[in-house]
């Protein structure tokens, strides 16, 4: 599913609600229709409509066992929305691994010119081989 997809399904105060309810953990179908009722006057209709669009963005997943229908927050939608919004946050985080590498080869660059430095101050010169 898409980014987008996932952002217009979240643009609802009741999904929104929805999502957090199933963060918790995997729930029944009425055990989602009774929190929201709690909180609001919404229909089991209405719930039910809700999640049918958290499952078409991919924010929610269901099963089956026997009558009962089972409700799981599908965290791979919500960590591409998430890594959306670091990138906006980070544009430039793209390149930290990258720059990483660069600073580790530029390090070890640097160490190899010492030790080259150091063990050719410490080799005898010319004048000292033959005294």
């Amino acid at each position: 599913m898409s980014t987008a997809a996932v952002f217009d399904a979240l643009g609802d105060a009741n999904r929104r609600r929805i999502v957090e309810l199933l963060a918790a953990g995997e729930s029944t179908a009425g055990d989602v229709v009774a929190a929201m009722q709690a909180e609001t006057e919404i229909s089991q209709p209405g719930v039910s409509q809700h999640l049918k669009v958290l499952r078409e963005a991919g924010l929610a997943s269901v099963r089956s066992d026997g009558t009962r229908r089972f409700y799981a927050l599908d965290r791979g939608a919500l960590g591409r929305a998430v890594g959306w919004l670091r990138s906006l946050a980070d544009p430039l985080g793209s390149l930290a691994q990258p720059l990483d590498a660069l600073e580790t080869e530029i390090a070890r660059g640097r160490r190899s010119a010492r030790v080259e430095h150091t063990e050719a101050a410490e080799r005898p010169t010319g004048d000292e081989r033959s005294a």
